[in-house]
């Protein structure tokens, strides 16, 4: 927020915390885990809670203080995940 806080937010759906009116607090997301089925089911069938614990595994921690940066200075977090 304008005061360089962080917040953890959550949205219903399909939605996003850049779509207006959707998240509590509005800002610029630094780090992002979707949790729906489609994210998880090929590989994790119905165990999303083991998913999420290997989601903190590969996290790339420099990036997220990078995008932290950006969003401080209003810039927005560029998400370049390679998709292999």
């Amino acid at each position: 927020d304008d005061n360089q806080k962080l917040y953890i937010t959550s949205t219903p759906n399909q939605d996003n915390p850049l779509m207006t009116g959707i998240a509590d607090k509005p800002g610029t997301p630094i780090l992002g885990l979707d949790v729906w089925e489609h994210a998880y089911y090929l590989k994790y069938q119905n165990r999303r809670p083991e998913y999420i614990q290997a989601f903190w595994n590969v996290v790339n921690w420099d990036k997220i203080v990078e995008n932290y940066g950006s969003a401080v200075k209003g810039g927005t977090a560029v998400f370049d995940v390679p998709l292999s």
